[in-house]
């Protein structure tokens, strides 16, 4: 069975609070909900994990390999800064879909650039939670063709 470990970054703890303006109301509880929902309807196993922590990311990215078959990141702000997180997707040799809540392109310069997308095998942004599930719909796709 095909699974996938949803990784996400810091401050994500905070959805539904933390300017719902831009990121709504949703919670990340919410969230994992939709997820855990949307794998069992397509039949696949799922891992959900959270950090505030660069190296708590890096050491999931790690911890993935064997054990899933790809990887749905939202890393957040480490998205724009973190070549580690970069080096650790290139390390592990697991395909990864870059996911955003808001659409970062509409945002501040600095959010147009993503060390994440060059090592991932997609990017969604813009769509809220409904995110998650495309990210993990894209993930599944790709790993498919890649059989």
């Amino acid at each position: 069975m095909t699974s996938i470990l949803i990784l996400n970054g810091p401050n994500l703890n905070l959805l539904g609070t933390r300017q719902p303006e831009v990121y709504g109301h949703t919670t990340l509880a919410d969230i994992e909900v939709l997820c855990r929902a949307h794998a069992k309807s397509r039949g696949t196993e799922l891992g959900f994990e959270q950090s505030n922590a660069e190296g708590g990311l890096i050491d999931a990215i790690h911890g993935a390999r064997g054990v899933h078959d790809g990887i749905v990141l939202n890393a957040g702000a480490y998205t724009h800064t973190s070549i580690a997180l970069m080096d650790a997707i290139s390390s592990v040799q697991l395909p990864v879909a870059e996911l955003h809540l808001s659409n970062i392109h509409a945002r501040e310069d600095f959010r147009h650039v993503s060390y994440i997308a060059r090592v991932a095998v997609g990017v969604i942004c813009g769509f809220g939670a409904a995110g998650y599930p495309l990210a993990m719909d894209a993930l599944l796709a790709h790993l498919a063709q890649a059989d």
